[in-house]
């Protein structure tokens, strides 16, 4: 079994990195996940790196970076109690789920990184064939991933893919929570958005959690999954100390 990018792609020459990021379990005070972020290898922004990335190169891109993260989180999460690593995909750049999964699942074989502690999340920015993106999620669960819609109510699919295919975890885009404590309509659509999500069996995370405030107001919600830089900013190569007392 082969695809486009295994054969026909180009490799992606330059080389990068990951910063990690937290994400707290508020109600147990500890850390659920580190989502894994790119940078260049000298500490460079994402931009950097993203900036030189176009259709020829994806596959490369996106392989690269699943070995890196996996590698990287191998080394510096504890085993005792180890939370998820949560990778970004890009879906344009997945041909054939199962092909392109090998790669993956040898690296975490190689560093004995156990399957289901990995949450494969992607953006609903991009607009995407809905038809392919439910091959690639529904593979990916039965391989033993968890998967994830990054920046909900920013994009394209958005309700229409959830009545399709209910992933393991939804993550509110950022847009909705800065100034949420100020603001009674955005705590409303948060709101209804939660009961949503409890109503499917989906676990919600806030991201862009910046404030007090904002903290306040999502705990009285009844969310437990936050991230953003008031709980802790991302650390390149390494993990971030929790600023936030659980």
């Amino acid at each position: 079994m082969t695809c486009q990018g295994c054969t026909n792609g180009a490799a992606f020459g330059s080389s990068f990195t990951m910063a990690f990021q937290p994400i707290m379990d508020t109600r147990r005070g500890a850390v659920f996940a580190h989502e894994a972020l790119v940078r260049g290898s000298d500490g460079s922004g994402a931009g950097s790196v993203l900036s030189l990335v176009d259709p020829n190169n994806r596959y490369a891109f996106d392989q690269q970076c699943r070995v890196r993260a996996i590698e990287l989180a191998a080394q510096l999460f504890p085993r005792d109690e180890m939370p998820h690593l949560s990778i970004n995909f890009m879906p344009n750049a997945v041909y054939e789920p199962r092909a392109c999964i090998r790669q993956t699942l040898e690296t975490a074989r190689r560093t004995d990184f156990p399957l289901d502690r990995i949450i494969f999340e992607f953006t609903e920015v991009e607009k995407l064939d809905t038809a392919h993106l439910l091959n690639i999620l529904k593979s990916y669960r039965e391989i033993g991933f968890k998967t994830a819609i990054d920046d909900f109510g920013a994009g394209y699919s958005g309700l229409n893919l959830l009545t399709r295919f209910q992933p393991d975890i939804v993550k509110l885009d950022m847009d909705l929570i800065r100034g949420i404590d100020i603001d009674r309509v955005k705590q409303i659509v948060v709101s209804r958005t939660l009961d949503m999500l409890r109503d499917l069996g989906v676990t919600a995370v806030c991201e862009g959690v910046e404030t007090a405030g904002e903290l306040e107001v999502l705990r009285d919600l009844g969310v437990d999954l936050l991230q953003g830089y008031f709980i802790a900013r991302p650390t390149f190569e390494g993990l971030s100390p929790i600023s936030l007392a659980a």
